[in-house]
């Protein structure tokens, strides 16, 4: 077909046993050689052609095996490939933010930006290698089957000149609030400016890569949020001394790796978390800090059952697996996870008698792990079943809390709502919050989306012919997208509370926003406890 050949006369392949290539292949594979598409001399190629030189970079060889996901040439949509003859002529400069134009929760916790610079973006990042590979890619993907491909889509002169001028560093900088810093939304958090005339487009090139920042922001923001729910619920129900001893960091464990879609989903988003809690099982998250943040070790977990490792031992010695899990952990905390069959027998009859010597006994605390049943009802019932067996004592508020040898954790459907929702009605029936911690996968690493805060990337401010210009975004259809005008700072106000000053009219003794990127180095780079820190302000 016309189209299929106009898109394979970019790509020279050649076989492997001859000295025959084709510019162009056929879609129909010759019977003598059922793997082959395009002509060869030999009767005994073999069944896949091997890619030439033009075509190496999408079928393997020396570019195929470059990381094509490390690529900042191929970091972005598609489309801003050509957005370079679309900006007015004589443009020499485009100055871009990013910002929570709305959303869920009014307190947005910023975080990741340091992890897409230092992996991304720092240092010689353009090379000649990158830049033939992303031509090859783009030579094909902007092929039409009418009219071809337009050679000046891809502007390779661009690229050639970062290496030439740069030596392959972007020439942009950025400027961002610090994070951790915890900023009310509708605020600028980052800006981001070219520092060569002739890269003007290359400011929202970036946008792609950098917008993914709403990610890690908006896990972080929702578990503060969850964290603050917590928090209250402890102080309500006389548990304060939890949070003195710094136990509440403990409260909602991380069980998110397995419920993302990608392992960099579960590095960032779980990273998000732990600025805020100390509990986590999702390793991604540990290695992304302790790699891109300097922290060694950022989250803590403990021995915990399975269902599989429960039931491998059969309905008739489910007493049998308790057992082992208090032997084979004699100390510290151990997590079981009990209704494999029967939750309020294994409460009433496995861990409140026939086990329960050994669990006062023990120099730690069990918790006993229901992962069925209706909120918030199971884990009334479970507590109800467990106080029956091991007693319990009251708060400073009057609050039923069961002794230390033993707790209980919800992992089962728990977001942000069923966390507050049962945390109520433990209030409402006299039970302490202390005697309840949380797990979340799915729900605290996936059920949120870039609009959950409504973050976006808009230009504010362009340079045309030596004259800069406020730029503009006001849809009369949606005036919630209107986006912010000139050059912004961002100033703290006397009442704790931020603004965004607009059109170049800020104080820049009072611009919140340092500068953290410029020109392919990194200028301010935080260690995680920092970062903590920062998130508590206000807690």
């Amino acid at each position: 077909p016309l189209w299929l050949k106009q898109i394979g006369s970019t790509i020279a392949y050649s076989c492997s046993q001859c000295t025959s290539s084709a510019s162009s292949f056929s879609l129909t594979r010759r019977p003598q050689h059922p793997g082959v598409m395009g002509p060869c001399k030999s009767k005994n190629e073999p069944s896949d052609p091997t890619p030439g030189t033009a075509g190496a970079a999408l079928a393997g060889g020396a570019l195929g095996d470059m990381d094509r996901f490390n690529n900042i040439i191929m970091l972005t949509d598609s489309y801003k490939v050509t957005h370079h003859l679309q900006y007015p002529p004589g443009t020499t400069k485009i100055y871009s933010y990013f910002e929570s134009r709305g959303g869920a929760y009014e307190e947005v916790c910023f975080f990741g930006l340091q992890y897409y610079l230092k992996k991304y973006m720092v240092g010689p990042v353009v090379t000649e290698a990158k830049i033939k590979q992303a031509e090859e890619y783009f030579k094909i993907h902007f092929s039409h089957p009418i009219w071809g491909l337009d050679e000046k889509l891809f502007n390779r002169g661009a690229w050639e000149h970062i290496i030439k001028k740069h030596g392959g560093h972007l020439p942009v900088i950025v400027k961002a609030v610090p994070e951790g810093t915890v900023v009310n939304y509708k605020n600028v958090l980052f800006t981001l400016e070219n520092t060569d005339d002739e890269c003007f487009w290359l400011t929202n090139y970036l946008e792609t890569l950098l917008v993914q920042l709403w990610y890690p922001t908006t896990v972080c923001t929702q578990s503060r949020e969850q964290k603050k729910i917590i928090t209250r619920y402890l102080q309500k129900t006389g548990s304060q001394d939890v949070i003195d001893k710094g136990l509440h960091l403990f409260k909602l464990h991380d069980f998110g790796f397995r419920g993302v879609s990608s392992v960099e989903s579960a590095a960032t988003g779980g990273a998000g978390h732990l600025v805020n809690f100390l509990g986590t099982d999702t390793m991604a998250a540990l290695m992304m800090i302790k790699d891109y943040y300097g922290e060694p070790m950022a989250g803590f977990s403990i021995p915990a059952s399975e269902h599989s490792t429960m039931t491998s031992w059969g309905r008739e010695k489910e007493v049998d697996a308790m057992r082992n899990m208090l032997v084979q952990y004699p100390k510290g905390v151990v997590a079981v996870v009990s209704d494999s069959y029967d939750i309020f027998k294994a409460c009433e009859d496995y861990w409140g008698t026939e086990l329960k010597e050994m669990i006062e006994k023990r120099d730690g605390f069990l918790v006993v792990r229901p992962d069925s049943g209706e909120l918030p009802k199971i884990v009334l019932d479970v507590l109800d079943k467990l106080a029956g067996k091991f007693g319990t004592t009251m708060t400073s508020t009057g609050h039923k809390l069961l002794p230390p040898c033993i707790r209980v954790i919800q992992g089962d459907g728990i977001d942000i709502n069923s966390l507050d929702m049962i945390l109520r009605a433990m209030t409402n029936a006299g039970w302490a919050a202390d005697n309840l911690a949380f797990g979340s996968g799915g729900a605290l690493l996936q059920k949120l989306h870039r609009d959950t805060q409504k973050c976006a990337f808009k230009c504010s401010y362009v340079v045309v012919n030596g004259e800069g210009v406020d730029v503009v975004k006001d849809p009369i259809t949606d005036p919630g997208k209107k986006s912010k005008k000139g050059r912004l700072s961002l100033e703290k106000n006397a009442d704790g509370t931020w603004s965004t000053i607009t059109e170049g009219k800020g104080d820049p003794a009072k611009d919140q926003l340092v500068r953290i990127f410029l020109n392919g180095d990194l200028t301010v780079d935080e260690k995680f406890q920092t970062i903590r820190d920062r998130s508590n302000v206000g807690l």
